[in-house]
């Protein structure tokens, strides 16, 4: 798999080369790649190679597609990791594809289609609307679920959301408020979940495409780069827990939209939005760019903190080896990551076998 920060280098290298064909398709494939991380997958050094030589002009976006869909044909050594692998590698390819198509219509017809062209072969149910009610358990709500559209629902409220889009006048208002307009309409749509797998990254695709229509120019940048922030300030903007005092709020997404349309260049830190960061404030500590994240900050506990560093320093660390250095059992060690899991310390990705765990905060 291509490293995080290798692909970012390479595919800058064409950016800071200056050919307008070679940035425009830079660009589609950042963003492709980057859109991964909202599921927690990473793409192959193939699709990066593949990727280079379309945007050299070599081959074709169509031909990149084949190229793609061949190499996982051709392949007999079936896991767990090439699986998630194969799905970060297609899905890439074809959002490249579509960021460099200039259709578009603006219908929850056209969400369905990019959904389906994304998906197609990937999942069974790629372009259809899901039949069924869902929860998702969420890092940054420490477990908890945001709540969906009923699938009962979905066409309605899709069609009632784009209706009181097309309705709505962008003349005469400002940058700064038609950006928190599109924000708040990119989070009703994304809370509707329509799909049951990959409505973000088809959102996503969706809004890009969509704000072309603008005329907006793009930071694909701020894709590439903060596509899980795209999805946990989502997570945010819908959910509500009256009880624990948390409410849903836009502000992230806001931010998120600002640095992506408005060049402003808030600190997009996902550990801003966890329900249990107790700064003074976290829109404030984004907007000022802070960088650390106290102990205390996340009720973090000594046996947390011994943990945490375990698998910081060794984020390839089996069960039966943070057992050895941390002197404690391996069901201990199982339950604590689970725990540390749900409350959205960390993450494991790429799954079970050659896997890796990546710490979500930053602690002293």
């Amino acid at each position: 798999m291509a490293d995080n920060k290798d692909w970012k280098v390479e595919l800058e290298e064409y950016i800071r080369q200056g050919e307008p064909d070679e940035i425009e398709k830079s660009n589609a494939w950042k963003t492709a790649i980057g859109l991964q991380d909202v599921d927690g997958l990473k793409t192959s050094e193939y699709l990066l190679d593949t990727a280079k030589e379309h945007i050299e002009g070599k081959i074709s976006i169509t031909d990149a597609d084949k190229k793609i869909q061949s190499y996982y044909e051709e392949r007999t050594d079936r896991n767990e990791i090439e699986a998630d692998t194969k799905e970060a590698d297609i899905v890439s390819v074809r959002i490249a594809r579509l960021l460099s198509e200039k259709t578009f219509q603006f219908s929850p017809v056209e969400l369905k289609n990019i959904h389906k062209k994304l998906f197609s072969g990937v999942f069974n149910h790629a372009g259809k609307i899901r039949d069924y009610n869902i929860t998702k358990k969420e890092w940054v709500l420490k477990g908890d679920t945001v709540v969906y559209a009923s699938f009962e629902s979905i066409r309605d409220t899709l069609e009632y959301d784009f209706q009181q889009e097309k309705e709505f006048s962008y003349e005469g208002l400002s940058l700064e408020k038609s950006v928190k307009h599109i924000s708040m309409f990119t989070s009703g749509i994304w809370q509707i979940y329509p799909f049951c797998e990959g409505n973000t990254r088809t959102t996503a695709v969706f809004i890009i495409k969509y704000l072309k229509t603008f005329g907006f120019n793009i930071s694909n940048e701020t894709f590439a780069a903060n596509s899980w922030f795209f999805r946990n300030a989502l997570v945010r903007a819908n959910y509500n827990n009256w009880q624990n005092n948390v409410h849903a709020t836009n502000q992230f997404l806001d931010m998120f939209f600002e640095n992506l349309l408005m060049d402003m260049h808030h600190d997009l830190k996902n550990r801003y939005m966890h329900i249990e960061y107790k700064s003074k404030s976290a829109i404030q500590s984004a907007k000022e760019n802070n960088s650390k994240c106290q102990t205390g900050t996340l009720k973090l506990t000594l046996e947390d903190l011994a943990l945490l560093n375990i698998l910081k320093a060794e984020p390839a660390a089996t069960q039966k080896r943070i057992s050895e250095l941390s002197g404690k059992s391996e069901r201990t060690i199982k339950r604590r990551t689970v725990e540390l899991q749900e409350k959205g310390y960390i993450r494991r990705e790429n799954g079970k076998r050659n896997g890796k765990w990546n710490v979500l905060i930053e602690f002293e």
